[in-house]
């Protein structure tokens, strides 16, 4: 038998260069100037930038090449004379496994509410009222088929709404158990509902848009660009940045260096890196001199947030202190004393930080983690302390009125959806109280070597809730936990159980907010519905904190002597178990109880009446009218934006534009295609869409692809001002804004089409006509889309920037 031939490797492993850059750029030039090439590896192109950056600041010569692909470690090859150096160890960060990506609940969550029409769901349309879905019906138009979505309304009158108008149609959501009444269609019932509904919304709208323009107004701190500190900083993360946590590190950033305060709303689910956004505007603030509060709603958050916060800054020069009631009155004054200083860069408290005593050298940015929690009166100081300081909120299911807040525009809002890697659902389950379901319950995770929670919201009898619960697990370790204990008896507590000296610990909900215990992975809440939404979910993210498959039991009383709000809180917490379900927990608690009310009680009427996803269409409609009329100078710039004047375009026409049934057989499959295609607003969604049509039917047929260039004449038409266009009969019709008021008829590119009508109209067959208060641009001899898009094409370059 023949030896293996014998192959020697001469090549080491990457040293350790502890975050240290000195070392990294000396042993660099060593290496280049014995003649070796140095690489480094990094499937993140912004990790590969900011490395370029901090070599830039350190004025280092050195020569590198990037490589956009990440390997598990770095090497040294002697024979070749290459050093491969990766990211991750030079920053000491974990290596991050690809793991295949599942698919994206993004888009799915806003297409559900249409997916799951049923025939005889009730929906509404924002131009004509609450109708019945009746299916989808094949309808002629001039001799072509197109498809429609069919709806019946009062007195058994039938609409057919097109294929293109689906975004004007909603699942109607109103109060549950009591059906809406039909519209009648040409009626005026519900033109004036929606004009009052708007009024309403417009009056409230006003004053949250002063506000808004006040800030806008106020003058701010203009922060610094990005340094070499901030990039190290970022990059020394042992995570890998999720793309939503990427997303909003970079708004909460454009927003700091703004001349005017900063205000936006961080949504992230529980454990989705909300905090190290914070850590980030944080240090920003501190490398331009300026100090930092953070704010935060318990004692034990403080604690825990001021660990997190030294950790993470323990290799920059900052200094980190925190107040809370566990601090003595002496510790309390000389924090005091060293604020004043400016001693200390960032201080982490509850409300104590609002107090008159506590005074800042050089406050620069205010973080409010779970604003909810606050009560009135200390909400009031904060806007005290903030009128002209940054303000960054952090949330995991913001309160309603905050989400309001935001969709109106009056606020910022960055959300973090996507899941840190490897990170599983929570899985949820609602039981009546049962003994021997608790017991097994308990056993099952203390089986695997992990902790339990068990919530009891009420201190008079907690002892004797975890009495039972020692009754019924003898063998385990059991603590209990209130707010009314004394502060460092309730501060060892939890930090036991922290350090596993307890299996069980039985407590109120102070451990809702902030407690991170990777190690407890099984939670049940007694009397779940007793509690509130948001505090349901925050409690269920207290677990499912690692990569651990976690538990969550609620416990309520029979679902038959529940009120009918308490079952659809319950419903809902099991319902959005899902990763990242925070904010659409949020979007149903507006739901729930009934969004208007948080305006003003005489709203919820109106969301009964309209029904939840129209009252937000009109809310928009209303808030974008307010900023074209009354706020226009505010809000000049985001107008001047494409498209921005008109909202919506129907498009009429006589030309085949279908799914074939032969392509696509099954009526709910081709709803769910029109409901998708109609919120594409991208070539390269539309490609996508295409692609993965192909992928699952086969070769498109030609009906598709005039669905497609129908799309495209949509977008054409919002950045010329037209509100609707009709192609029928072999001629093209563009009708402009309705509205004579608009200030778009003041815009360069309204005269400049005038201009082009003027000179060129005559040789394309183009005339401008004014009928019933509307002006029309049409065209004779246009036969098809595409001919139509081609027109369109040559008016496009009056709307680009030079033009306008």
């Amino acid at each position: 038998m023949s030896r293996m031939p014998h192959i020697t490797f001469h090549s080491k492993p990457q040293p350790s260069f502890n975050k240290n850059f000195d070392l990294l750029i000396r042993a660099m030039h060593d290496w280049q100037a014995s003649g070796y090439e140095v690489y480094i590896c990094s499937d993140n192109p912004k990790q590969l930038e900011r490395l370029a950056s901090i070599f830039k600041e350190l004025k280092a010569d050195v020569a590198w090449l990037p490589v956009e692909t990440a390997i598990q470690e770095g090497f040294i090859d002697e024979d070749l004379k290459i050093v491969c150096l990766t990211d991750h160890q030079i920053f000491q960060r974990y290596h991050q496994y690809r793991l295949r990506q599942g698919f994206t609940k993004d888009q799915a969550l806003s297409v559900r509410m249409l997916r799951e029409l049923q025939a005889g769901d009730f929906v509404t349309h924002i131009d004509h009222g609450i109708g019945k879905y009746a299916g989808l019906q094949k309808i002629e138009i001039g001799g072509q088929v197109q498809e429609a979505v069919r709806l019946i309304y009062k007195n058994n009158d039938i609409l057919y709404v097109s294929i293109h108008s689906l975004h004007k149609i909603a699942k109607y959501i109103g109060k549950e158990g009591e059906p809406p009444q039909l519209s009648k269609i040409g009626s005026d019932s519900w033109k004036q509902l929606k004009a009052r509904t708007k009024k309403k919304i417009k009056d409230i709208a006003v004053e949250l848009i002063r506000l808004y323009a006040k800030r806008r107004a106020s003058e701010g701190f203009a922060f610094s660009p990005d340094g070499y500190l901030q990039n190290e900083l970022e990059a020394s993360f042992i995570y890998e940045d999720t793309p939503d946590q990427f997303k909003s590190t970079n708004e909460v950033k454009a927003d700091m260096e703004k001349p005017y305060p900063m205000d936006r709303l961080v949504c992230g689910d529980v454990g989705f890196g909300k905090t190290e956004v914070a850590i980030r505007a944080a240090f920003k603030a501190v490398t331009d001199g300026k100090q930092v509060a953070v704010l935060v709603p318990t004692t034990i958050l403080a604690l825990q947030h001021w660990k997190t916060f030294s950790e993470r800054l323990k290799d920059f020069p900052v200094t980190v202190d925190y107040i809370n009631r566990f601090r003595t009155a002496k510790e309390k004054k000389s924090i005091s004393e060293n604020l004043q200083a400016g001693k200390i860069d960032i201080v982490i408290g509850t409300h104590a930080l609002l107090g008159k005593e506590v005074k800042f050298k050089d406050l620069g940015l205010l973080i409010v983690d779970e604003e909810q929690k606050f009560g009135v009166a200390s909400k009031e100081k904060l806007r005290a302390l903030a009128v002209n300081v940054d303000t960054l909120t952090l949330t995991a299911t913001p309160i309603p009125r905050t989400l309001q807040f935001s969709l109106m525009a009056a606020r910022d809002l960055s959300v973090i959806r996507t899941p840190p890697p490897n990170r599983q659902p929570i899985h949820t389950e609602v039981h009546t109280f049962d003994p021997d379901f608790i017991q097994e319950a308990i056993y099952k995770e203390l089986n695997r070597g992990g902790q339990v929670f068990f919530v009891h919201n009420r201190v008079s009898d907690l002892h004797n809730m975890a009495d039972m619960i020692v009754g019924l697990c003898p063998d385990a370790r059991v603590a209990a936990a209130h707010g009314q204990l004394e502060s460092d008896k309730l501060e060892q507590v939890l930090v036991d159980f922290i350090d596993k000296k307890f299996d069980i610990l039985v407590c109120t909900n102070i451990i809702e907010t902030g407690l991170d215990i990777p190690n407890a992975n099984t939670i049940l809440i007694n009397r779940a519905d007793m509690f509130g939404l948001s505090d349901l979910h925050q409690l269920r993210g207290r677990v499912g904190r690692s990569n651990v498959k976690a538990y969550c039991y609620l416990l309520s009383a029979p679902f038959s002597v529940l009120t009918p709000e308490a079952r659809k809180r319950l419903r809902t917490i099991e319902e959005f178990s899902d990763l990242g379900s925070g904010f659409q927990v949020a979007m149903r608690d507006l739901d729930i109880r009934g969004a208007g009310n948080l305006l003003g009680g005489e709203q919820s009427g109106f969301i009964a009446d309209i029904g939840f996803e129209t009252y937000q269409k009109i809310l928009d409609e209303a808030i974008q009218e307010l900023k074209e009329t009354e706020f226009k100078e505010i809000f000049k710039d985001e107008l001047a934006q494409k498209g921005a004047y008109v909202r919506d375009v129907i498009i009429e026409t006589d030309v085949d534009m279908l799914i074939p049934d032969e392509y696509v057989s099954n009526t709910q499959e081709r709803l769910n295609l029109y409901t998708e295609l109609d919120t594409l607003e991208t070539e390269e969604q539309i490609s996508d869409y295409a692609q993965r049509m192909q992928d699952r039917f086969g070769k498109l047929p030609k009906e598709v692809f005039a669905l497609f260039e129908a799309l495209r004449l949509r977008w054409m038409c919002k950045q010329l001002g037209f509100e609707r266009l009709i192609l029928k009969g072999g001629k093209l019709r563009c009708y402009f804004l309705s509205d004579p008021q608009s200030s778009f008829f003041e815009t360069d590119l309204f005269n400049n089409m005038v201009q082009f009508v003027a000179t060129k109209g005559r040789i394309m067959g183009i005339t401008m006509k004014q009928t019933n208060k509307e002006l029309i641009f049409i065209q004779d001899e246009i036969r098809s889309v595409q001919a139509a898009k081609r027109t369109l094409e040559q008016l496009l370059p009056l709307a680009t920037p030079k033009n306008n």
